[in-house]
């Protein structure tokens, strides 16, 4: 009968060996190395404790528990008492009761009490990666020599099927970094806006190091903000700003250097491992790429953390790239408004060149009546001229490099305005609209210069417009025109209520009407200030 028993359990050995090296996922085999260990001696409670560089605990995957019991316990063991002992000294242990045995700690508040007790340590090549630990063995019976040897040999086996496991593991995640890197790669040079780049690298970043959630967080008032996150809730953390001296981030964006928490944060089951790196060498940290696991989970490795910083160069990449762009783009635009000067230049000298022909004709048509009208014409030519130059002058004069005023402001809406019209509208800007405009009005204004354009594109139909804004006796003044097919009779006027409401709301006035010649006038006008 003995030797019928012992031949069953080492036909369950082997089943479960077998069992056991089934999946090559780390999680799972972990979980199913357990049960199967809880199994094989009868165990109402099985647990493995992953042991840490630092010989602590790091990981503890529990079985035999149900949710109710896990949610009452305060938090899961630190390595300390009996389990510590383990640790220190990795030899089997089997206990009657856990209580008496002078390294004992006790439990955690919420833990149900356990009594018989065995635990083996489970090794990994020459290392050891973690304890069995087994508890009350059903009936009430102590465990046996039996149980202590069965659950050693199963713990030789899943020693292998652990190494196994991660080596899988490990060449899946270089093959996602390489597609990752690809990707990432790819995006940069085919000049994708850096909020994308960004958000891929988060995504990625994610999946390389199975973290639940990621975050890339840049540089801001009061510490660092949260540009792009990626995992459960990552949207509601974008925006929040972590402080320098109390984050993992704030020490990782200082140093420069990687940073990780391996150890679980105790009494606290909503923060697990944590890891952080920096975007950029030292001296030159343009933000921080974070990631977090769920409490219980295992920590990040070393080898995961070296992968991540040099994945998270990439991402500092993506922001050089950003603004060596917006170095192009002002140099850009001041070579457009250089090229602008010359053509206004050359404009403006032909306009002097016919007025002063058309004084001349005047002076040898001395006496006829027609005379005064053309010197009347001549002089109001040379007067529009004039404020077209002091125009240009205020204009090319007021745009330094990152300026966001209101001249610049106007300009930019014509600008973009030029793309959906098929031809750029006239700007005429006179006085010093960045000093004497309050910022609330040149919002107003902005605005109202942003439904007129958008207007003028939909429905006016027109080949040529022409924008003027004007202050001047503490009055600022808008005034679009165009050449289109005038204000509709029936019409939705929603839009040009708003100008109006705009208007009112500034003790102002606004007035839209289509001249006799054709066309559409706007005209908005309120105080500066």
């Amino acid at each position: 009968m003995a030797s019928e028993f012992a031949a069953d359990r080492v036909h369950a050995l082997l089943d479960a060996v077998v069992l056991v090296g089934s999946d090559l996922d780390l999680d799972t085999v972990l979980h199913r190395i357990v049960a199967t260990a809880t199994t094989l001696v009868d165990a109402a409670y099985g647990a493995l404790g992953l042991v840490g560089a630092e010989h602590e605990l790091i990981q503890f995957i529990p079985v035999g528990l149900s949710q109710e019991e896990i949610a009452a316990i305060e938090h899961w063991p630190h390595g300390l008492g009996l389990l510590g002992l383990l640790i220190k000294r990795p030899q089997p242990l089997r206990l009657a009761r856990i209580s008496d045995h002078p390294a004992s700690y006790g439990f955690p508040p919420g833990h149900p009490p356990m009594g018989s007790f065995l635990g083996v340590p489970l090794r990994v090549r020459d290392n050891v990666f973690g304890n069995l630990y087994l508890t009350e063995k059903r009936g009430g019976a102590d465990f046996t020599a039996e149980d202590e040897a069965v659950v050693i040999a199963l713990a030789t086996a899943a020693g292998v099927v652990i190494e196994n496991a991660r080596l899988y593991e490990e060449s899946r995640r270089r093959e996602t970094w390489l597609q990752a890197s690809s990707e990432i790669i790819t995006s940069l040079l085919s000049g994708e806006a850096v909020q994308r780049v960004l958000t891929q690298v988060a995504h990625r970043a994610r999946q390389m190091a199975d973290a639940d959630i990621t975050a890339i967080l840049l540089p801001a008032e009061g510490g660092l903000r949260v540009l792009v996150a990626d995992g459960p809730g990552g949207d509601q953390l974008v925006g929040a700003v972590k402080p320098l001296a109390e984050s993992l981030a704030g020490g990782v964006y200082a140093s420069g250097q990687p940073l990780m928490v391996t150890e679980l944060a105790a009494g606290d089951l909503t923060v697990g491992p944590e890891a952080a790196v920096p975007l950029g060498s030292a001296g030159s940290v343009r933000g921080v790429l974070s990631l977090a696991k769920r409490a219980g989970r295992a920590p990040f490795s070393q080898t995961e953390l070296l992968m991540l910083h040099a994945f998270a160069g990439q991402a500092a990449i993506a922001l050089e790239l950003a603004e060596a762009r917006k170095d192009a783009e002002r140099l850009s635009l001041l070579e457009d408004r250089d090229r602008i000067a010359k053509d206004l230049h050359d404009v403006v000298i032909q306009r002097l060149f016919a007025v002063a022909m058309t004084l001349m004709s005047t002076v040898r048509m001395a006496g006829q009546p027609e005379a005064s009208s053309r010197v009347q014409h001549a002089i109001d030519e040379l007067d529009e001229t004039i404020r077209q130059i002091r125009s240009t002058i205020f204009g090319l004069s007021s745009h330094a490099d990152g300026d966001t005023g209101l001249r610049a402001g106007i300009m930019e809406l014509v600008q973009e305005a030029r793309g959906h019209l098929g031809f750029m509208p006239g700007l005429l800007m006179e006085g010093q609209l960045d000093n004497q405009v309050a910022a609330p009005v040149a919002d107003h204004l902005l605005a109202v210069l942003r439904e007129a354009l958008s207007n003028l594109v939909r429905h006016a139909k027109a080949t040529s417009a022409e924008v003027r804004v004007e202050v001047a006796d503490d009055q600022v003044t808008l005034v679009v025109t165009d050449n289109g097919v005038g204000l509709p009779a029936d019409g939705r006027r929603s839009g040009l209520r708003n100008l109006d409401e705009r208007a009112t709301s500034l003790g102002g006035s606004f007035t839209v009407w289509s001249p006799f010649d054709g066309g559409t006038r706007l005209r908005w006008s309120v105080r500066s200030h």
